[in-house]
């Protein structure tokens, strides 16, 4: 896809931007034209967030036209896992060096794509530009085309260089590049009446196969991954849909929108953490597919698994409960996880909200009720500053929150794209259990809480 001005101004209609003061009759776009201005403190950049939304397709070549440090950050942190094809984990760069900033890449470009398919064989090829290919103004979308002509697969130009704003700007780029070019070019074998698509779950640590046996078991078909675990050709017949369940409005609700209007396809916005938040999801869907004795077989399904998991949790609850919880994450995690701490008996005490939509703000509010605090600011000294004030037991956040942890002297639990664990479902609740009491009861913080020894009063015998 090929960002003009015009393109970028539609694509800044964001939900969840800090700059949006009012909506727009019934619907959930919010008019916002300011862009993120270069070279500002934003997080992680376009690239990145094209990478997430779209590098997540397992049967495909993610090829970076650009330098290969690019390549490091998407590859090393993003830990969504495939059930089949691992070609998606393979870090694909030209490798740009100063030479082809001098004379161009294009033919570095054409040459790494016939090669790629050659040695992998794959259903697509994504080709990434970054700062540098596009500062210099390689024409990488007609190497797409003759490339795509040669070889007879598609190769497909994400354009979202680094400098053109922010991460979440960079999702809304991937999943414009989805609508455009892959969703809707190829037809299911068959479809039913219970068909929906997961839309912005990446199955980061393999969360989305805790979720999809419940589906099954209902009867309800995932025709279509967007895009954790999903292959190519799925993705193509995502528009026969009979529903979008949205897992990250902040990521994909304008998608959702967008199929809306081009397919007839309703959506719903939804979450997997905790059992509240879970057993919503699956009425919520049996509800809106209309069908009387699928919602029947979903209430005998949430209290066979209700009544498991309170045995499963019984022990983890009674050592959890009453701990206290300060939750530095954002989009649906910022709200859900409030309910799935309250799953556990415990409590969150404050959550930032950045990165999250006006919808979720409000829900964040609400569930925290009046004692809770609601943080604008997450950086380190804000984080330690609230961490001390209200003693909090645990903070759970981003990897790069990890040595805020530290510093206060409390544990801490990962819960982005680096992390290790699956938290979502019935099954994922008890990992969460598991982790935080593990966490929690550590014999090490009893050993950094102690005094240094010069710390200490020493008093020497003579």
């Amino acid at each position: 896809m090929k960002n003009t001005q015009g393109t970028i101004k539609e694509l800044l209609n964001d939900t969840a931007c800090v700059h949006n003061q009012k909506k727009l009759h019934e619907n959930k776009k919010l008019s916002c034209n300011k862009a993120a201005q270069p070279g500002a403190t934003q997080g992680n950049c376009p690239f990145d967030g094209a990478m997430v939304s779209v590098g997540a397709i397992t049967d495909a070549v993610h090829l970076v036209h650009g330098p290969v440090a690019c390549t490091h950050n998407p590859w090393a942190t993003h830990g969504s896992l495939s059930s089949g094809s691992q070609l998606h984990q393979i870090g694909f760069t030209t490798n740009f060096s100063e030479n082809n900033v001098v004379f161009g890449g294009e033919k570095k470009l054409y040459k790494a794509i016939l090669e790629a398919v050659q040695r992998y064989n794959p259903a697509a090829v994504f080709v990434y530009a970054t700062c540098v290919t596009a500062l210099i103004g390689d024409d990488i979308d007609s190497v797409c085309k003759t490339a795509a002509k040669k070889i007879g697969i598609p190769v497909i130009y994400v354009d979202a260089p680094g400098f053109l704003g922010s991460k979440n700007f960079g999702n809304r780029i991937g999943n414009e590049t989805l609508l455009r070019y892959v969703i809707g070019t190829a037809e299911p074998e068959f479809t039913t009446p219970f068909d929906i698509n997961i839309v912005g779950e990446y199955n980061v640590a393999g969360e989305l196969w805790n979720v999809l046996p419940l589906f099954k078991r209902l009867g309800i078909r995932v025709l279509s991954k967007i895009t954790g675990d999903a292959r190519y050709e799925e993705v193509c017949y995502a528009h026969r849909a009979k529903l979008n369940v949205v897992i990250c409005s902040n990521v994909a609700v304008q998608m959702a929108l967008s199929m809306q209007e081009d397919y007839g396809i309703p959506y719903i916005e939804e979450s997997f953490y905790g059992v509240e938040n879970l057993n919503h999801c699956l009425r919520n869907v049996a509800a809106t597919l209309g069908d009387k004795y699928l919602q029947e077989r979903t209430e005998w399904l949430i209290a066979e698994e209700t009544a498991a998991l309170d045995i499963a949790l019984a022990p983890y609850r009674s050592q959890l409960k009453g701990k206290r919880i300060i939750l530095a994450s954002g989009g649906v995690k910022s709200w859900s996880l409030i309910l799935a701490a309250k799953d556990l008996g415990m409590e969150v005490i404050a959550t930032t909200d950045k990165k999250s939509t006006e919808e979720e703000k409000a829900k964040i509010k609400q569930l925290l009720g009046e004692d809770g605090m609601v943080l604008a600011d997450g950086t380190p000294p804000t984080l330690l500053k609230v961490l001390k004030n209200t003693k909090a037991d645990v903070l759970i956040a981003g990897a790069g929150n990890q040595y805020t942890a530290l510093k206060a002297q409390i544990p801490f639990l990962d819960i982005n794209h680096e992390r290790h664990h699956a938290y979502a479902g019935y099954a994922g609740l008890v990992e969460m259990a598991q982790e935080l009491h593990e966490a929690l009861y550590s014999p090490v913080w009893q050993q950094v809480r102690k005094p240094a020894p010069w710390d200490e009063k020493i008093s020497c015998r003579v």
